[in-house]
């Protein structure tokens, strides 16, 4: 994912709210999401290039979600699949501290990556480009290519956005799926500097990303309630004409 936008234990209804976009090549080899053939208790989508996902949940109510973490100057040709630390969670029988805290010990070996995991109940964090694991606060965040809730246009933007939708009488998925959808890119004295040059910046800078190469391939949205029924609905998008089709899913765990 490269926008995780979610609200943790803020909502009077819902324990988690998740609004996010997976950005990626477009020739990259992807299934969208679904149960998997090898893992059923995993709903995921999947890379078939590296073998993980970037954003899944398990009957359990596990849940992991995953972004890089941009940096341009520092990166690792023979570096593992960041993917599989969601997959992995998903699959092990861990608790959660103490899988994040293993990930950590070796986390430099990895390409920069921000992970949170856990339950609706608890979620915690870690970064490889910061110390230590850390409990997330309840509260509305975002996540994107550096450290949660880095003041980045896209990531204000949207926390906003996403308060604003919460605010409604009810919860309403189509308007998750809009705000994700915005295509605005950021005044050029918004941008932050990663390294990548302004043009890229700019390319980068809107919540949803349209570039010849690559951009925001999927949306997902997944709210989670008081009784820990789950709703999981992903959009992916024709990368020609940008029409979308959609999965749903519905489980209580």
């Amino acid at each position: 994912m490269c926008l995780i936008l979610f609200s943790y234990q803020q909502h009077p209804d819902y324990k988690l709210v998740i609004a996010a976009n997976r950005d990626e090549f477009y020739d990259r080899p992807t299934e969208e999401a679904g149960y998997w053939e090898d893992e059923p208790n995993i709903l995921a989508g999947r890379d078939i290039e590296a073998g993980g996902t970037w954003m899944g949940m398990n009957h359990h109510g596990k849940i992991a979600m995953l972004t890089n973490f941009r940096d341009p100057y520092n990166i690792k040709t023979d570096a593992p699949s960041r993917g599989k630390l969601v997959s992995d969670f998903l699959k092990k029988d861990l608790k959660t501290e103490a899988y994040l805290q293993a990930i950590a010990d070796e986390g430099m070996k990895y390409n920069g990556f921000n992970l949170i995991c856990g339950n609706p109940d608890q979620l915690y964090y870690y970064g490889n480009y910061q110390q230590g694991v850390h409990p997330v606060p309840a509260g509305i965040h975002g996540l994107s290519n550096a450290l949660l809730d880095t003041q980045w246009p896209k990531v204000d933007k949207g926390k906003v956005k996403l308060e604003t939708a919460l605010n409604a009488n009810r919860l309403d998925m189509e308007v998750l799926f809009d705000l994700l959808y915005d295509n605005q890119m950021a005044p050029e004295n918004e941008l932050p500097d990663t390294g990548i040059g302004l043009d890229k910046e700019k390319v980068l800078s809107s919540i949803f990303i349209k570039s010849p190469r690559y951009g925001s391939r999927c949306s997902t949205v997944i709210a989670v309630d008081k009784n820990n029924h789950v709703r999981f609905a992903e959009r992916t998008y024709d990368l020609k004409d940008f029409t979308f089709t959609e999965k749903q899913f519905e489980f209580r765990f």
